[in-house]
């Protein structure tokens, strides 16, 4: 829940993080200098199709190959439904029309950003693939039970923290496992 100061100064813009700094008074009436950084937000999207969920097995450059949901940054000025839409197309070829916002997470304290975690349901290949020049993404497919299985055994890690949580939950309370699946598939 970082937020930022109108007064703060914009002293480094980046790639994906910008760097703001700000005088801030202390309780006893000093100065002290702080920082914050701001990205753009991003979106995680739980796309389904029937009763399967797409996992990404994706490689990066200079990362270790990971598994994680469609998504990724909302462009500046963009929509975060229009931005979620635009990634799923592009790292999937998928496209929905049964789009619902689940959660919006601010994952650190230290960082002006959100998460935007949208459901996608009923999904349908309309194209191939728009990869960027350093993504390879291979689709898979999982069932509610696969995924949280995925998450409890550590093999999909780069997920929202409140997602992950939420699918721990489920993984031992029977009733949050039902209330997820009626959400997640309708």
């Amino acid at each position: 829940m970082a937020k930022i100061p109108e007064q703060a100064k914009l002293i480094f813009e980046g790639v994906i993080f910008d760097v703001y700094q700000w005088e801030q008074e202390m309780f006893d009436g000093t100065k002290d200098t702080f920082e914050g950084l701001r990205r753009q937000n991003t979106a995680e999207v739980i796309a389904t199709v029937g009763d399967k969920i797409m996992i990404q097995d994706q490689e990066q450059p200079a990362k270790p190959r990971f598994m994680c949901l469609p998504g990724g940054r909302i462009e500046k000025g963009e929509d975060e439904l229009v931005g979620a839409k635009r990634e799923l197309l592009e790292e999937s070829g998928y496209a929905s029309d049964g789009w619902e916002l689940h959660n919006v997470t601010e994952p650190n304290s230290k960082i002006d950003w959100k998460i935007f975690i949208y459901i996608a349901r009923d999904c349908k290949k309309i194209q191939e693939m728009n990869l960027d020049a350093g993504e390879k993404i291979e689709i898979k497919w999982v069932t509610l039970d696969g995924l949280i299985e995925m998450v409890s055994s550590g093999e999909l890690s780069h997920v929202d923290h409140h997602l992950m949580l939420e699918l721990l939950r489920a993984k031992y309370d029977s009733d949050a496992r039902d209330k997820l699946q009626k959400l997640i598939f309708g």
